[in-house]
């Protein structure tokens, strides 16, 4: 039982967190100092073809240009012969759509805290010469600590004439003003990209190198660690309100090949195209929904001996309709589940 793991830089990747269009988001440890970051991967063919080169560069030098704790970070920029790697912040807490799906109405003192970080941020972004233009609840992530965090910054532009009220108007609105606490943070230097060319040119001593190597499929402390917050195996998935995150999980003591035979055939009963790859399999529906077809990505791993994680996304479809499937595919998964508490320290 193995799969490849993959090193780009001093990075090693992990799981899938994230599927565009154009784009994946992986989870990913700095081999040196131990940190967790997301990196948004493109391939280089694909941007060319779609003539988005522009458009990814206007994304970089916009996060360049911003560094504030309501925005998500951006570390570095890298590129090998056929990808590139934006090494990005990495937040585990969701985003602001899923919380109100889930959660209900806010409290009116919970959104004016979200509000006020985010008018923050935008007031900062105007002052650095960038609109976001594209702000929405999917683009709004929550940390641990449940502050919020703008990102996607790739319909950025520079700032249009402001029509709606100014960022600084707001920002002396009395009900604004209500419980506000300012931000305090230092400003670190700007991230060293030299020329932004450069990623995208074809000499050969600006590329890193991506090295696969095979190994168990084994899900480590670190990135276990990293999950504590939404895992809960006391439960078959992550529930509230019946309905479930767009990212869920579930535990079982069955072997691996016979967990995603199971799902294989659950899921054909069910009317989805199925594709396998390794401990990997992509589920397509056959109807189109709300919001197209619904896509589904499922991938298991080992988190201890006799026991795997089987980790359900959906890449793509309606929230409502994956929340269904998913009532659908765990019936038809009853009997391999493993419903019994279980104690982090037993799996670490």
């Amino acid at each position: 039982m193995s799969r490849q793991r993959i090193r780009v830089g001093k990075y090693e990747l992990g799981r899938l967190v994230g599927e565009g269009k154009f784009s994946k988001v992986k989870f990913a440890r700095n081999m040196e100092t131990g940190e967790g970051v997301a990196i948004k991967i493109m391939e280089r063919d694909t941007l060319l073809k779609q003539k988005m080169v522009k458009q990814i560069k206007r994304e970089i030098s916009a996060m360049n240009l911003i560094k504030h704790p309501n925005i998500v970070r951006l570390h570095e920029v890298m590129a090998s012969k056929k990808r590139i790697y934006i090494v990005l912040e990495f937040v585990m807490g969701g985003d602001l759509h899923d919380k109100i799906t889930h959660d209900g109405r806010l409290r009116e003192d919970e959104a004016r805290k979200y509000f006020q970080q985010l008018i923050t941020a935008v007031d900062y972004c105007h002052s650095r010469g960038v609109s976001h233009r594209d702000l929405k609840p999917e683009n709004v992530l929550l940390d641990s600590y449940g502050n919020l965090k703008v990102s996607d910054f790739g319909l950025s532009a520079l700032p249009q004439q402001v029509r709606r009220i100014t960022a600084p108007e707001i920002l002396q609105n009395e009900w604004f003003q209500k419980d506000y606490i300012p931000p305090k943070f230092q400003e670190d230097e700007d991230v060293s990209l030299n020329d932004i060319d450069v990623v995208f040119s074809d000499s050969e001593e600006q590329l890193v190198t991506e090295i696969k190597e095979i190994q168990p499929v084994f899900m480590n402390a670190f990135e276990l660690i990293s999950m504590l917050q939404v895992l809960n195996f006391g439960n078959m998935f992550e529930q509230h309100m019946g309905l479930v995150n767009q990212q869920t999980r579930f535990t079982s003591k069955h072997p691996a090949k016979e967990i995603i035979t199971k799902i294989d055939e659950a899921a054909g009963t069910l009317g989805f195209n199925v594709k396998k790859r390794n401990f990997k399999v992509k589920l397509q529906g056959a109807n189109i929904g709300r919001k197209g077809r619904l896509s589904v990505v499922i991938e298991l791993f080992e988190v201890a001996p006799s026991l795997c994680m089987v980790e359900v996304h959906k890449a793509g479809g309606d929230t409502l309709e994956f929340s269904e499937f998913y009532e659908k595919l765990s019936s038809a998964l009853k009997d391999i589940i493993w419903k019994s508490k279980v104690n982090i320290g037993e799996i670490a």
